[in-house]
Parts: structure tokens; C-alpha cells; sequence
């Protein structure tokens, strides 16, 4: 997303004009370059640069996924395509809202044609390409964008790249012409140096998470047991407080080391792709799944995990020299021995960042925050040895390992879930899911009230008032995921549990499937709806009086006397499901525009129904637009300046010029309080008139 700063200065420079018209899009700049393989083959090259934050999708793209992109090439006896146009490593990543492998790009990308001549003369190569555009925020709807390539003749081969010259106007003085024709993408002579798109979360964030990560691992079982082997080193290691304190600090800094080397070596070794491999494919989840099992069951006292025992005899032989290498091998020690509770912690960090940021760099930042969270308890105990000189594991460190066995149980059901998603077993559906978790935590909060009892428990004489807390949670946890056995969303929890359409019975979707048998103009003047038998199945069901053609929607509202709510979206646009499920589903938001406005759904991507010869249109360069989808989105562009979906505007049906009825219309934003002060500034000027 962009800064607030760069939104703050784009807005200063255009204060002189109308917020209306400044509002066009184009986040994709182009560059054709010709280059000569031999004397009868040329690659062309598309060099692609985005603006940060926006990714394209694949060519490969799943089909019940986002829009594929299209090379189309126009017919010419002067050369023959030779295979079909190559693309680099795809981003890919599951996800939620279409519910399969989302194949995209972002930041540069070049695509290659390779080509064969039919003549040593020169020639052009024309053709179209056809892909859609979504960021955090909005998505632009596809639309063809043109391109030329002029190879030169097979004798010159001065130069092993050339440059091709655009035949259209974009770069020049004409802008405005260039954008009306391609809004979606700027052609630009050369691409000029970008930097790296940034990542959905900031490296700081993330450094902060993963240090707090490492400071509450300090009170696992595994590691907890290391402090008082800590204090005892630094109480008797030397007479001079100087020289411990030296210690203490170079132990700290060794830890840290440990857990940077570490991160490095997922950095520069795996890269930013392989940890999102890790993060979206089936295998790998399915691998921290059995993980997450394993350690659960090690914690419940099946069986005890440990790292080799030549290892952390090797490092506790060099802990005995003495020396600044023995505050190292404590170090080393303490790293070895908690790994198998700093293990799933540090895995299901870095899959949660490798999800959720593509910069290179993540693996060593995230690493170092937790080894410094990880070494700040223990370099503090290193600095203060008898400060703690009396502390005592005991019986509830056996109780923090059991509770911390139920969550490494219900946290592995993610992964599980994920892989389950990947491939498509149907096996682990949402209200599987959610049974599993209620029926977790709920013997969890038994366990707590010492009803259970596990291997190196002791009988609980009485309620502490930290456990006596933790019951309280946990059953007001189990409480609270019960109604989404029955569909209620549970937003607190949604990232980690399955999509909502997996789940076979829902009250609120069973009801709304039934309203929808209403008629649509009233039970004594029903008609058929344009479009609705191609397009109601991407709906939002309880919504009467929705139409998908605007002059079909004036005509209703004229009838019923209220405004029109134009819902620019489009039927592969993830972000519009997303305002739907998190704005629309409220249900002061639901009453309001269900009672008070006729709803006009325009989807700008419904380029596979044709319109009627009588419903073309033609745009400001003479193009013939003939699909529902191009004249929508030629509608919302030319009309309103803006081309990205999901896009809101309210207009009066009797307003031949569709004039908005609010200051300013609304966009992509999950905040329902604003968006009821939009419908509301709507109503209250639409009946003023």
C-alpha cells in the first residue's frame, strides 16, 4: 500500500482539479524490446514493471481463480510464432476467497515470444494483451491493451537488442488519448528503476513480532529448565563482577548470533519463493502438520524429543573450559536443548511471514528479533545471577507443557487445513475444523479445572487465580466458536480457519438462498431480470431488486422512488467478494440497502457475455464495444475517472447525466461506519430534491 505521505502529495498537486478526474489507474508500464537470436529467429520481449503493491496474474491461472492473461498476435504472413509466450516463476500462494493456487507477478517480469521470419524485410508484429490488475485495496478490470513490435530486416543485426518503437501515443504529449485507450497499462519508451515492491506487512512489524515470540519462549518447558543451569554458570564462573558482566553480554550476543546465522542461511540460501512454497503448498504443510502432531504428543508424555546427544555433550565439554568460549557454548547449549520448543514456534513464524511478504531479507530479520527476544531473559539472569537464585521448576511447568500440547494439536489443524485446500480432499471442511478445535479446548479447560491427568502431574489441592483465569478463557473461547458450527463468521479467528463456503450448513445463507425466491419487481409485477440467469450467482444473496444493466435499474427505481446504488465489481475480483463479506454482510448495513436503494451490480470483467447489436457502444476512439463487461467498464471510466473495482456510486434515476449524490463516492474500504454515512449522505440528498 502506499504511504500516507505520497497519498498526501498526489492530492496536494491536484487540489485544482475536480476529485472526479484524477482518479485513472495505470499501475502497469510496459516496454517492447526486439532481440535477434539468429538470422531467421527474434525473442520479443515484454518487460513488465509494476507500481508497488500490484501484482497480474498468470497465464496459467487456475480457472476458477482470477483472469488469465492473454497474448493475442494478429495474423501476418511476414513471421510464425514459434511455441507460445514464456513467463517467468509465477508467485504462487492459496487463496481464501477463490479457494485455490493464485498464480501471479509483481514488481518486473519480462515475457517472451520467440518468433521465425518469412521475409528479410522489415515487419510489425501487432497484436493485444488481456489481464487483470488487483492490489491490497481495488482490482482493474481487464481490458485490451495493444502493442506493436517493429522487427528490422534480417540483415541488420548491428545491434543485439533494439528497442522497438510504440505505435501507440502514451509518453508522448498526448496523454489523455492514451489513457482512454489503454487505461490499464502507461507504455512507456523505457522502464525506468524501480524499487522492490514492498511486502503487506513492514520488516519492523515483523521484527517486533518475532522478538516478542522469542521473549514468550522463555516459558516453555523446555526452555524454562535452562535458567537455573544459566545462573549457576554466571554465580560461580568468576570472583569479578567485571569480567562476568562481559560475559553475560557476549553470551547474549552469542544467542543472537545463533538465531541470525540461522535466518541468513533461509535468506540467502532459500530465497523469498522457496518460504513461500513453504507457506502455500501442500506438501510443506502437510510436513509442519505432522510436526505440530509429533510435538504435541511428545508434550502429553508419549515420548520425549531430544536434540543428539554428542551435540550437547560437545557443547557442554567446551562450557567447562572457561573463557569467553564458554559463555558461546552455554549459549550453543541453550539453543540445542530448547529446540524442541522453539522449534514449531520459529516454523510457524517463518511460514506466516513468508505468506505475507515477498522481501528477500525476511528470514534474517525475523530470526534476529527472535534471538534477541529469545537472549534478553537469559542475558538479564547472566547480568543478575542472584536475583533468581531461588526459582524452581516444578509441578505447573509439567501443566504449561500439557496446555502448551493442546495448542500445538489445534495450531497444526492450520497446516492441516491448507494442504486439505491445496488438493482439494474436502476432508477438513469448516465445521470439521471447528469441531475439532471446541472439543480441544474444551478438554483443555478440563484439564485446567484438574480433571485430567497426565504423566508428571500433581493433584491440584486448590484453584490458583492465574488458573482459575485460564478456565475462564478457554470455555469462553469454546462458547464463543459454537455458534459458527451454524455459519455465524467468528471474525476473531476467520485466518484460521477454513473458507466459509466449505462449510455444508449455514442458517443465515439457507435463509437468504430462500428470500431469493421473491419476486424481484414485487409479487404482483414480476419480471425477468437482463443478465440475471449468467450472473446471480455472484450475487450477494438477500439483496431484492438487484439488476446488471443500468437503464433496466432506472426503470425499477422510478417505479419504487428511491436512488440507485451502482456496484462497480467484477466476477474474479477478490477484493469486492472481501467488501461484501466484511461491509454488506453487517446487518444495519444489509437493513439500509436492502430497504432504502435498487441495487445495479456493473461487472467490468464479464467479457464472455456478448450484449445485443442494440446495446453496443462505442467509445471515444471509434471502438466498437460489444461485451457487457467493456461497456461497463467504459461506463465507470469515462463517467466517473476511475477504472478499479470495487467502486460505489449513488445516483437519482430520473439524473440523465448520473451525477453522484454524495461529495464523494466510495472505494474499497472494510470500515462499515463509514460506509453507513455514505448511504445515509445519499438518502438524505436524494430527498431533498
Amino acid at each position: 500500500m502506499k504511504k500516507f505521505f505520497s497519498a498526501f502529495v498526489v492530492a496536494f498537486c491536484l487540489l485544482g482539479v475536480s476529485p472526479l478526474f484524477a482518479q485513472l489507474q495505470s499501475p502497469a508500464h510496459w516496454t517492447y524490446t526486439v532481440k535477434e537470436l539468429s538470422a531467421q529467429e527474434v525473442e520479443l520481449q515484454f518487460q513488465l514493471r509494476l507500481d508497488d503493491g500490484w501484482h497480474i496474474y498468470s497465464q496459467k491461472s487456475d480457472p476458477n481463480g482470477p483472469i488469465a492473461m492473454e497474448f493475442t498476435f494478429d495474423n501476418s504472413p511476414s513471421y510464425k510464432r514459434v511455441g507460445g509466450v514464456v513467463e517467468p516463476k509465477a508467485h504462487e500462494e492459496m487463496d481464501d476467497i477463490f479457494k485455490c493456487v493464485v498464480r501471479s507477478f509483481s514488481g518486473r517480469a519480462t515475457f517472451r515470444q520467440k518468433i521465425k521470419r518469412n521475409t528479410d524485410k522489415p515487419f510489425e508484429v501487432k497484436g493485444s494483451m488481456y489481464f487483470q490488475l488487483c492490489n491490497d485495496g481495488s482490482c482493474i478490470a481487464p481490458d485490451d491493451v495493444p502493442f506493436t513490435f517493429k522487427v528490422p530486416a534480417a540483415t541488420d543485426t548491428s545491434d543485439n537488442a533494439v528497442l522497438a518503437e510504440n505505435a501507440d501515443t502514451a509518453g508522448t504529449a498526448d496523454t489523455a488519448a492514451a489513457e482512454a485507450e489503454a487505461p490499464v497499462a502507461e507504455i512507456s519508451e523505457a522502464a525506468e528503476p524501480d524499487e522492490e515492491p514492498k511486502g503487506s506487512k513492514s520488516i519492523l512489524g515483523l521484527f517486533f513480532g518475532a522478538l516478542l515470540a522469542g521473549i514468550i519462549t522463555m516459558f516453555t518447558p523446555c526452555v524454562f529448565p535452562m535458567i537455573p543451569m544459566t545462573v549457576n554458570f554466571f554465580m560461580h564462573s568468576s570472583e569479578n563482577k567485571r569480567k562476568n558482566r562481559r560475559q553475560a553480554w557476549f553470551f547474549g550476543f552469542s544467542i543472537v548470533f545463533i538465531f541470525a546465522v540461522i535466518g541468513a542461511l533461509l535468506s540467502l540460501v532459500f530465497g523469498p519463493d522457496s518460504l513461500n512454497f513453504i507457506g502455500t503448498h501442500g506438501v510443506p504443510n502437510l510436513i509442519f502438520f505432522a510436526i505440530f502432531f509429533i510435538f504435541s504428543l511428545s508434550f502429553f508424555g508419549l515420548f520425549e524429543i531430544r536434540m543428539p546427544e554428542k551435540w550437547v555433550n560437545a557443547s557442554d565439554a567446551q562450557a567447562d573450559k572457561g573463557g569467553f568460549m564458554a559463555p558461546f557454548f552455554i549459549a550453543l547449549t541453550t539453543v540445542l536443548v530448547s529446540f524442541s520448543c522453539t522449534g514449531p514456534i520459529i516454523s510457524a513464524a517463518l511460514v506466516e511471514f513468508a505468506t505475507s511478504t515477498t522481501n528477500r531479507w525476511i528470514g534474517l530479520v525475523s530470526m534476529l528479533g527472535f534471538g534477541i527476544g529469545f537472549a534478553m531473559p537469559f542475558t538479564l539472569l547472566a547480568f543478575f545471577p542472584s536475583a533468581l537464585k531461588n526459582m524452581k521448576s516444578g509441578g505447573w511447568l509439567n501443566s504449561v507443557k500439557i496446555v502448551f500440547a493442546f495448542l500445538e494439536l489445534a495450531f497444526g489443524l492450520k497446516f492441516l487445513s491448507m494442504a486439505d485446500i491445496y488438493w482439494g480432499w474436502r476432508l477438513l471442511d469448516r465445521e470439521v475444523y471447528l469441531a475439532l478445535w471446541i472439543v480441544i479446548f474444551a478438554l483443555m479447560g478440563v484439564y485446567l479445572l484438574g480433571k485430567m491427568k497426565f504423566k508428571g502431574d500433581e493433584e491440584v489441592q486448590h484453584m490458583g487465580i492465574i488458573r482459575l483465569f485460564l478456565v475462564i478463557i478457554t470455555f469462553s473461547f469454546v462458547v464463543y466458536m459454537i455458534p459458527g458450527m451454524f455459519g455465524a463468521p467468528l471474525k476473531g479467528i476467520s485466518g484460521f480457519l477454513p473458507p466459509m463456503n466449505t462449510q455444508d450448513f449455514n442458517i443465515e445463507r439457507s435463509i437468504n438462498e430462500a428470500s431469493l425466491n421473491a419476486p424481484v419487481y414485487g409479487s404482483d409485477n414480476h419480471a425477468p431480470v437482463k443478465y440475471e440467469s449468467r450472473l446471480s450467482t455472484y450475487s450477494v444473496p438477500g439483496y431484492h431488486g438487484e439488476f446488471y444493466d443500468l437503464e433496466e435499474a432506472k426503470a425499477y427505481a422510478k417505479q419504487v422512488n428511491k436512488p440507485i446504488f451502482i456496484d462497480f465489481t467484477g466476477i474474479n475480483c477478490g477484493n469486492c467478494r472481501e467488501m461484501e463479506n466484511a461491509v454488506w454482510g453487517d446487518s444495519e448495513v444489509k437493513k439500509i440497502l436492502s430497504e432504502n436503494f435498487v441495487i445495479c451490480a456493473l461487472y467490468c470483467d464479464a467479457n464472455d457475455i456478448d450484449l445485443d447489436e442494440a446495446d453496443y457502444v462505442t467509445d471515444d476512439n471509434g471502438r466498437v464495444l460489444k461485451t457487457l463487461g467493456r461497456k461497463n467498464l467504459y461506463f465507470q471510466r469515462s463517467r466517473y475517472k476511475m477504472n478499479a473495482q470495487p467502486y460505489y456510486v449513488i445516483i437519482d434515476a430520473n439524473d440523465d447525466n448520473n451525477k453522484p449524490l454524495t461529495k464523494e463516492n466510495f472505494s474499497y474500504k472494510k470500515d462499515v461506519k463509514k460506509f453507513i454515512a455514505f448511504l445515509n449522505e445519499a438518502l438524505e440528498n436524494y430527498r431533498k430534491k
